[in-house]
């Protein structure tokens, strides 16, 4: 335990009173956020503390190093929701990023997929194929899986786009934001818009308690007040977003049983996608190695008829 003491202490390289400055100024940018979570595990509980002060055991060095910062730490009224506040806006900027990012690209995906004629066109002519002997959406979609795993399947059915469709060959520009969509998946981005809601409720609940804190803690409350306020602006337009691509998948996804997920549609048409284009590259290269071929006999041809005159 005093190892582990030792090298709490040790991850704090910031003057203590600097740091706590920065954590009541809401100041990201001055600190690591490696250092506010050991701060944390300091301040978890008196227990914790009187259980971190006994480790330092005789080690009079260690022992006063972590008296002065428990000294500092307790001016500070709850400083550990202060501290976790500030964790939470080190972070803040790309969590939200990133759920805007996932909604948009799940937004624009499905209205893609749903929305794509030549997709539709290239659906039907596989169910009239009968694959796997039925036109449902279960079937269709086992059937994409069955085109993209066989090679000698999917360069057959892309002749047959070619041959008799050639204008559906370019699916795939109708669908571009299907790769990124099908990288993402729903759970994830639901414990994020939870966590998301969890924050907000905990920077409320600190917002709330510091009215009391004193003149000292006026400017923390003034910072805390705008960033709220910045939650509050995030959350209202990421619950529309969730909102519409909730409501947008559960209309694609409707068509297929229960048992089907948009991450697997998603997937299995992506990968559909890429085998498709992956086979076109393979008949180009053939029929490149065939050309060759040809114009290699016909000069041999020509030389072989000019050496006989």
């Amino acid at each position: 335990m005093a190892s582990n003491c030792a090298t709490m202490l040790s991850k704090i390289k910031i003057p203590l009173p600097d740091m706590l400055n920065a954590v009541l100024d809401l100041d990201s940018s001055a600190l690591i956020i490696e250092q506010i979570k050991n701060l944390i595990k300091i301040c978890r509980s008196k227990e914790e503390m009187d259980l971190l002060r006994n480790s330092a055991g005789g080690d009079k060095e260690m022992l006063g190093k972590f008296e002065e910062i428990f000294g500092e730490l307790m001016k500070v009224p709850r400083i550990e929701p202060k501290l976790r506040v500030f964790a939470f806006k080190v972070d803040y900027s790309s969590r939200v990023k990133d759920l805007r990012i996932w909604l948009n690209t799940i937004i624009a995906a499905t209205k893609e997929i749903m929305g794509s004629v030549k997709l539709l066109r290239i659906m039907q002519t596989i169910s009239t194929l009968e694959i796997l002997g039925g036109s449902n959406a279960e079937c269709v979609l086992a059937s994409l899986v069955r085109l993209s795993d066989n090679v000698d399947l999917m360069h057959d059915f892309y002749k047959l786009v070619g041959e008799k469709m050639p204008e559906l060959l370019d699916f795939g520009k109708d669908l571009v934001h299907l790769e990124a969509a099908s990288k993402i998946e729903l759970n994830t981005v639901a414990e994020n818009m939870q966590q998301l809601y969890d924050i907000e409720r905990e920077v409320d609940d600190e917002f709330i308690a510091s009215e009391n804190d004193g003149a000292n803690f006026v400017g923390f409350r003034n910072v805390l007040y705008d960033f709220l306020g910045r939650i509050d602006a995030d959350a209202q337009l990421l619950n529309i977003l969730y909102s519409e691509a909730g409501r947008i998948v559960d209309s694609y996804i409707s068509e297929y049983p229960t048992s089907v997920s948009f991450e697997e549609v998603t997937n299995i048409l992506n990968r559909f996608v890429e085998t498709f284009y992956k086979s076109r590259e393979e008949i180009e290269r053939q029929a490149e190695a065939e050309r060759e071929i040809l114009e290699k006999e016909t000069m041999n041809i020509n030389q072989n008829g000019t050496g006989n005159h």
